[in-house]
């Protein structure tokens, strides 16, 4: 089945649709480095690569109506997102909208648009989201709202996202999930080790004590530390990794404790500042940034994939990405749902959609 890929970004959904069957026709990005770390990896898998168009996407030439049977993306979330103002006036909100323009256009059997959690639940945007759904009813399509977590899809990261699915002849049912949990310890075993070839892009940012430090019940929570990096828990998923990675936000891996399983020394340094104790001057050096090869890894990212443009363009990338399995997960259901409808779809020009040929109206234009 064909797809069309918006807001592709280095590819994290459109991999994870490609390991479950499907093939991108025609992408988009704004973002030339993106599309290059996207380019690589398809050839690095020996892909045919598709149609990119590198620019905004309502300038972009569209491929035509019924080319595609999927059309997919994730618009934009900074507007949406709990970690931003979320501004209903952001420029940035307005291109779910844009996505549904291209729907429109295309008319494929489906489509999936992928976003931040708030979106899906958030009170502040229950019109949007109401609005979006009318939408797609108004374009042909039943619509259906998953708010998926990507730990339960094989990838070691608690990373909510929703997804809004519609299909023109049935319903998506929930993504089969994964009974494995993987740990940060456990998915950054299958790389090198830190600094060596493999896992060298380290980040610079050092990690310093916070002036006032914001306490809570886990030392692997609050602000301990400069910016908003946090310690990571090396024997449970990793938490959401953000797209501003690269400098003070960096999450900080404990060397010593990775190497060697020894007790995290924030755990010692948390106890200390609960029972009163005061700030430290230095932090040990065991205590380090994570690197891109690492952030990668814990996004579902292939173990060797490689990320263009500059260090904090690569965290971008990963960070702003669907993880691949969680994306497959998806592509997974949707194939199951568009098979187990009409079997057999034929694009109807005079009528500007698709006609099941074991529907009434196919065997009516006979």
């Amino acid at each position: 089945m064909n797809c069309i890929s918006l807001y592709t970004g280095c590819g994290g959904l459109d991999l994870g649709f490609l390991d479950a069957g499907f093939k991108t026709i025609w992408a988009n990005d704004i973002s030339e480095s993106a599309l290059q770390t996207y380019e690589a990896e398809l050839k690095r898998r020996g892909v045919k690569v598709p149609e990119i168009f590198c620019g905004d996407i309502s300038s972009a030439s569209l491929p035509s109506a019924g080319s595609a049977d999927v059309v997919m993306g994730g618009p934009p979330c900074q507007g949406f997102s709990v970690a931003g103002k979320m501004d209903v006036n952001d420029p940035r909100s307005r291109q779910v909208w844009e996505f549904f323009k291209v729907v429109k256009h295309v008319q494929p059997r489906a489509f999936v648009m992928e976003n931040v959690k708030a979106l899906g639940v958030n009170k502040r945007w229950s019109e949007t989201r109401k609005a979006l759904q009318v939408e797609g009813a108004k374009l042909g399509y039943q619509t259906k709202l998953f708010i998926l977590n990507a730990v339960n899809f094989g990838v070691p990261q608690l990373r909510e996202r929703m997804f809004l699915v519609g299909l023109r002849d049935s319903v998506m049912n929930m993504p089969k999930e994964s009974a494995v949990k993987l740990t940060v310890r456990e998915a950054l075993a299958s790389i090198p080790k830190y600094g060596e070839k493999g896992n060298d892009s380290c980040c610079r940012a050092i990690v310093t004590p916070a002036k006032s430090p914001v306490l809570r019940k886990s030392p692997f929570a609050g602000m301990l530390f400069n910016g908003q990096g946090r310690p990571m828990d090396l024997d449970a998923p990793a938490r959401t990794l953000p797209a501003s990675m690269g400098g003070n936000r960096t999450p900080i891996i404990d060397q010593e404790s990775l190497e060697h399983r020894v007790s995290p020394w924030v755990e010692k340094y948390h106890a200390q500042l609960l029972k009163g104790g005061g700030i430290v001057d230095s932090i040990p050096p065991r205590l380090r940034r994570l690197t891109v090869e690492e952030a990668a890894i814990l996004q579902g990212f292939p173990a060797g994939m490689s990320f263009a443009g500059s260090q904090c363009a690569k965290f971008r990338q990963i960070g702003n990405s669907v993880p691949p399995a969680l994306g497959c997960a998806v592509a997974t259901a949707l194939k199951k749902s568009l098979e187990g409808g009409f079997s057999n779809m034929e694009w109807q020009e005079d009528q500007h959609c698709w006609v099941a040929e074991d529907s009434a109206e196919f065997h009516a234009s006979l």
